[in-house]
């Protein structure tokens, strides 16, 4: 379907219903229980507002940003999503090469339907960071992670927010199954890749402890992030055990409802963590502007989920490409009006809200 006629990202979502089976569009769609937490991701952004500079002399504009030393064309990632060849055959290659061809970087999901090698093979010029679901068979956990350092992934995300499955209601009235011939890539050797037993794998971790951080950093000499993180008191113990970056997560919606939006929960994290390390933030970017107030609030960049699951339904890597495009024009509009350079320049002070301090305007 050609997607070269839609204008922003929330019109890829109707689209893309309409070509995916009812099974695997609610399993990308739906959050857990009753929704709150998925609806108020969004909503929670269009709470907030903005107070834009004036004649900044800003035409020359850079979305440019740097993560761990490893550059980015601006401060966007695509999210860590399972099972991408649900959508189009082509997976998670085609939504690598779309990343790689803007030089945006792509977060791969141990529950990928490629593997870590095939994904690297397809897009050796991508740039790429892999989200961890630690095993209890941490032999097999060091072997992956050796894997992933070995073909030229350049940071592990682990995320601790799923060690038991949240409720998902449509999966359960769906019997979600992946679907054959799909499998899981990324499991050890003898784990079932197929079907609901990949879903609900006894395989992932479901006892973390923050010695876990620990553990995993002594095994690879690449920076770690810990993703699921809503609170400041976490995010301290995140950095305290190792970690080089925390993600405020509340895992799209989908485990435990009535969590607090990602969003909101960033300024308590921000003021915890300061600048001891990276944060970033996923869950309900549908705007540029949306990125713009992410910024502001004091990440260093967001993730994006679902409009990239609906692109490559309608259109494969085109699709990817098209979405990733709509937000990047966005989001250097939203700097252009905000009289803002460069990202550097998106400071606490354009959100509504911020209390200048006197002396600082001349008062």
């Amino acid at each position: 379907m050609d997607t070269s006629h839609l204008l922003n990202l929330r019109e890829f979502e109707p689209l893309a219903r309409g070509k995916l089976s009812q099974m695997i569009f609610d399993y990308y769609a739906s959050g857990a229980n009753d929704d709150v937490t998925l609806r108020e991701n969004e909503a929670a952004y269009q709470r907030i507002f903005m107070r834009p500079r004036m004649m900044a002399g800003n035409a020359a504009r850079s979305m440019n940003v740097s993560i761990f030393g490893q550059p980015m064309n601006a401060p966007i990632l695509i999210a860590p999503m399972a099972y991408m060849k649900m959508a189009h055959p082509d997976g998670e290659a085609a939504v690598a090469r779309a990343a790689a061809a803007r030089s945006l970087n792509m977060i791969v999901s141990t529950s990928a339907t490629m593997s870590v090698d095939e994904i690297a093979a397809a897009v050796p010029e991508g740039s790429r960071w892999f989200q961890l679901y630690l095993y209890k068979d941490r032999a097999a956990a060091r072997d992956l992670v050796g894997l992933v350092g070995a073909v030229g992934y350049q940071a592990i995300v682990l995320t601790v927010d799923r060690t038991y499955l949240g409720r998902r209601e449509p999966d359960i009235r769906n019997n979600f199954g992946l679907p054959p011939p799909l499998e899981v890539k990324n499991l050890p050797p003898d784990a079932t890749r197929d079907g609901l037993a990949a879903y609900v794998s006894p395989l992932f971790e479901d006892n973390l402890r923050w010695s876990d951080v620990e553990w995993l950093k002594s095994i690879t000499s690449l920076p770690v992030l810990v993703k699921g993180v809503l609170r400041g008191d976490d995010a301290r113990l995140a950095i305290a055990h190792g970690a080089d970056g925390v993600i405020v997560s509340n895992h799209g919606g989908r485990q435990l409802d009535t969590a607090i939006p990602a969003i909101d929960a960033l300024p308590e994290i921000v003021q915890a963590v300061g600048d001891e390390a990276e944060i970033l933030v996923d869950g309900g970017i549908r705007r540029g502007t949306d990125v713009m107030k992410a910024l502001a609030r004091g990440a260093k960049a967001v993730l994006l989920g679902r409009p990239v699951l609906w692109g490559l339904a309608l259109e494969g890597e085109v699709g990817v490409g098209r979405v990733l495009d709509l937000l990047l024009q966005e989001l250097d509009l939203a700097l252009a009006l905000n009289g803002c350079r460069s990202i550097e320049d998106v400071t606490p002070d354009l959100l509504a809200g911020y209390m200048p301090v006197r002396e600082s305007i001349g008062y």
